[in-house]
């Protein structure tokens, strides 16, 4: 009987549940997730195992070759044996351990299981299951663990066989939202809100084969997101080759175990700082360049400020700010033919001076912006701030409508509220989309104008933005529809109003004065 989405997320919770007692929620994350992928590749190998028992006749067949052939046609990764050749002989699947699992030192023996996963699959798993430094008793007791394990061991069996990767993919967004819905700041440091993101991946709208490339990539969620897309859109999602950077390494197994559990395998998520070691270059050291690139980095990060980095047009951004630092890296990325890239970032790179004001007119004369989306404020699960989204095409490569100019678009007024936070509805998304994809008259204004629903948008030559200082302010192009549409009737009442009590208070002054002796005060 299928699973269903409602019932795993359910009975995963109850395993996170499990971890009140001893951390907070912030943290469960680094526990929950290689407990589950663990838990996936365990039980999605003992399904092919099964099935290689089913039609083999292994009586004719030796150790060797029966390993080879499973290996071949029914594997496609290996779940060790731990101390092969021994009587304490056992694989390091989760079923094993968990029939153990009454036995001392229970944290030590999964992670020789996990580590040993790793090793054994270098290609695949290589640090993916992180620090693991939850398998100290100091951290996390026996007792505990065991108790989400059991929790987690009542989840319906993982595997292709019992429920669908879409369904498993959904459970650990389920999680990922969950932890940051619930934990604030930390956990929302390596999630972006899916709305946020269908909303950048439907403008940069990535197609079948191409590249997609996110340099801070956090939980993996704008890339799973790309491929989710183009397979709604018709395509093959799997045919996209992704690509990821992320500081932290257990964030960065968090997006590798993500995208195995959405079944996209063409991928590469690498640990580093971007900024200063971006790990993928060119030959000649130079950025590598992809045809998609997208991020939500962390804002306002202090940095040290690159030395002599061809990535740095139009100067290198301040030390207390790495906002700028970034998009030139996503612009040193942008494949020159039909590269594209967006970014959300705080509305401060709009106007900031000195070294950023540099940096932006340098990116504005060179025609790289494409579009500037002004988006609510309390979107994010780490920050209040209102954010904005940035557009940028490679060079020469806008639509000659396009050219020359920027399309500005406020959204700012288009949100739901939510229990923590605010959110972007789909009707909100599909809008702001056919905002961005609108032809726009001589004067900037839309073809076919609406007018209704708190989102407007201009397209602004670049004469216009020179003129004000290369200041991207969105208010300073577009004015607030309701300031536009004020009632006449109010604004004459309240004028009226405010101008009897001015009168009244100059015939205060005036009594004040005649009484003090003041003559000939002329009002």
């Amino acid at each position: 009987m299928a699973v269903t989405q409602q019932e795993i997320e359910s009975r995963l919770w109850d395993a996170a549940d499990e971890l009140r007692v001893a951390m907070p929620e912030a943290q469960y994350s680094s526990v929950v997730f290689p407990l589950m992928f663990w838990k996936y590749l365990s039980d999605t190998w003992e399904h092919h195992h099964q099935e290689f028992l089913d039609e083999n006749d292994l009586d004719s067949l030796s150790a060797e070759e029966a390993r080879e052939i499973e290996y071949r046609d029914y594997q496609s990764f290996e779940i060790p044996c731990i101390y092969p050749g021994t009587v304490a002989e056992r694989r390091a699947s989760w079923s094993s351990i968990l029939a153990t699992i009454t036995q001392s030192s229970l944290g030590q023996r999964v992670r020789a299981s996990l580590q040993s996963i790793e090793t054994a699959n270098p290609d695949k798993f290589s640090r993916i299951f992180g620090s693991m430094t939850w398998t100290s008793e100091e951290v996390l007791s026996g007792e505990v663990l065991a108790a989400v394990m059991q929790a987690m061991d009542r989840t319906p069996k993982m595997h292709e066989g019992n429920m669908s990767h879409d369904v498993l993919g959904g459970a650990y967004e389920y999680l990922l939202k969950r932890f940051s819905d619930g934990s604030g700041t930390r956990a929302g440091q390596f999630f972006t809100p899916r709305e946020v993101v269908e909303l950048l991946v439907e403008i940069l709208d990535p197609k079948g084969h191409e590249s997609v490339y996110d340099p801070t990539c956090g939980s993996g969620g704008m890339l799973i997101a790309s491929a989710n897309l183009l397979k709604a859109h018709g395509g093959r999602g799997y045919t996209l080759d992704l690509y990821g950077q992320e500081a932290v390494s257990d964030t960065a197994g968090v997006a590798r175990m993500n995208l195995f559990m959405h079944n996209l395998t063409q991928f590469q998520v690498e640990v580093g700082d971007t900024l200063k070691d971006p790990r993928f270059k060119k030959p000649d050291g130079s950025a590598a360049q992809f045809d998609v690139i997208l991020a939500n980095p962390p804002y306002s990060l202090k940095w040290k400020p690159w030395s002599n980095d061809p990535r740095a047009i139009g100067g290198t951004a301040p030390a207390k700010s790495a906002d700028w630092a970034f998009v030139q890296h996503m612009i040193a990325s942008m494949d020159p033919k039909k590269g594209r890239a967006g970014v959300v970032l705080p509305h401060g790179v709009l106007f900031r001076g000195g070294e950023e004001g540099a940096i932006r007119r340098r990116v504005l004369d060179d025609d790289l912006l494409e579009a500037v989306i002004g988006l609510p404020a309390n979107l994010f699960y780490n920050t209040t701030i209102p954010t904005c989204v940035l557009v940028f095409r490679a060079p020469g490569t806008k639509a000659p409508e396009r050219r020359d100019g920027v399309l500005f678009i406020d959204a700012s007024k288009r949100f739901t509220k939510a229990k923590n936070r605010n959110v972007l509805t789909e009707e909100d998304i599909a809008d702001v989309v056919t905002a961005y994809h609108s032809a726009f008259d001589a004067e900037g204004s839309p073809a076919d104008p609406d007018g209704e629903g708190g989102l407007s948008a201009r397209f602004v030559p670049i004469t216009e933005i020179v003129e004000a200082g290369y200041d991207l302010n969105i208010g300073r192009y577009i004015k607030q529809a309701a300031a536009e549409q004020e009632d006449l009737g109010t604004l004459i009442k309240a004028y009226n109003v405010a101008r009897a009590e001015r009168q009244k208070t100059e015939q205060r002054m005036l009594d004040v004065l005649a009484a003090a002796g003041i003559e000939g005060f002329d009002e």
